[in-house]
């Protein structure tokens, strides 16, 4: 009988500097959606002073030889300047921002906003019947409290996706 081995996926974090044109967002989903990987999180948002250079961040699973695969052909793409794994380039921070919206009424609104201080959640918008709270912090985190809002009466939540950066004085 063969074995089959079975490489275990790991979560990683990449970033993709690349050119601002139009499209450049379809090619790299377009990427991944031909090979079969899945996209967990994803941002983008202008970097520059000229609006001409974007940073894309891309939360993904997949064992080492398919994270190398990825790399190699985001790497390949014309307008890309810069690949990097935030995972394997060292230390570094993440994170997302959440609102959260929460309806109740009495104890329940009560410990809605004693959760929200211990979480230091910010109340954006109130009303006699809701809170829209926002957090930022680390997907853990975030998930945690949605879980917690869920037994407090959770209504929606809208979250931004991760933003990641290599820790120290050098630029990633």
């Amino acid at each position: 009988m063969m074995k089959i081995k079975h490489e275990a996926s790991e979560r990683h974090v990449l970033t993709v500097t690349v050119d601002n044109e139009a499209g450049i967002l379809a090619k790299i989903a377009g990427l991944f959606t031909a090979r079969g990987y899945n996209i967990d999180s994803l941002t983008v948002a202008d970097i520059t002073d000229t609006h001409n250079v974007s940073r894309i961040t891309i939360v993904t699973h997949g064992p080492p030889a398919v994270i190398d695969q990825i790399h190699a052909q985001l790497d390949r793409l014309v307008p890309v300047h810069k690949v990097v794994d935030l995972t394997e380039a060292g230390p570094y921070v993440e994170r997302e921002l959440a609102l959260i919206k929460v309806a109740g009424h009495g104890e329940a609104r009560v410990e809605a906003l004693r959760l929200a201080d211990v979480f230091r959640a910010k109340v954006v918008d109130t009303t006699t019947h809701s809170f829209i709270f926002e957090l930022t912090g680390t997907p853990d985190k975030i998930d945690t409290f949605v879980g917690l809002m869920r037994e407090l009466g959770l209504v929606e939540v809208g979250r931004t996706g991760i933003v990641g950066m290599t820790r120290g004085a050098q630029g990633a």
